[in-house]
């Protein structure tokens, strides 16, 4: 906003010279001075344009490539939750949880409750019969943990990959958090750093977006989900981009 202020002061003032040249320069020097002035009126109007068009061209491409990276995020948490479901922990790369899409399946179960009789209690009561109710869990069969997820699309082969974006691929990595003698807690987070999604974009809104805080933007100088640093499994994106939970 004060580059566009400054850009327009120094118009109107340009323009105000014109006037004085041309009430008070002599006729012989008027035409040279009146085509400087009004090719820089030219290059400041083209210059105060790309200052409000350059942050509107910059959103419209960064909003399209952050939707389809997070949509990317989306699939690989829904992976890596299901393989924590199945495995109990987190894969450590791509290989081995498309491996695990392909093979995997999910254990159907359903829970009841039944009322039985409680031994311990109708002993110490002297054979007077008390009940208990228990939950018993019946597994009903499996489900392929690809066709749960997926259906019919083998998307999950390609997750890693952003093909609009060029040399555009996510990290990911799992660890266990937790101190030594503890029980630790699988962890994982994949990422795409803001410069690469965004490379050929203005550099100095670029670097504008890397120290982006706030509640209707993607915070940090990355697209990310999970943490290796503490539990978390949601994403970094607002909620105008998709759940992030």
């Amino acid at each position: 906003m004060k580059l566009i202020l400054i850009a327009i002061a120094v118009i109107l003032v340009t323009i105000g010279l014109v006037w004085l040249i041309d009430k008070f320069i002599p006729t012989k020097l008027r035409p040279v001075l009146m085509i400087a002035l009004w090719a820089l009126i030219a290059f400041l109007g083209y210059q105060t344009f790309n200052s409000i068009y350059e942050p509107i061209k910059f959103n419209k491409v960064k909003e399209k490539r952050y939707a389809e990276v997070i949509a990317k995020m989306v699939d690989v948490r829904d992976s890596q939750l299901a393989h924590r479901q199945v495995n109990g922990d987190f894969a450590p790369d791509f290989e081995s949880l498309i491996k695990f899409i392909d093979t995997a399946e999910f254990t159907i179960t359903q829970r009841r409750v039944e009322t039985v009789l409680d031994k311990e209690r109708t002993r110490l009561f002297g054979g007077v019969e008390t009940m208990k109710d228990i939950t018993v869990i019946d597994t009903l069969g499996t489900v392929a943990v690809k066709d749960s997820l997926f259906k019919n699309s083998d998307r999950y082969r390609s997750m890693m990959n952003i093909p609009s974006i060029e040399g555009a691929k996510i990290e990911m990595k799992s660890g266990l958090l937790g101190e030594e003698g503890e029980n630790k807690i699988p962890v994982f987070e994949a990422k795409l750093s803001k410069n690469i999604i965004l490379a050929d974009q203005n550099k100095d809104l670029l670097a504008q977006e890397n120290e982006t805080v706030s509640v209707d933007g993607v915070n940090g100088d990355a697209i990310r989900v999970g943490s290796l640093e503490e539990i978390n499994t949601s994403g970094n994106w607002p909620k105008t981009y998709g759940d992030s939970e």
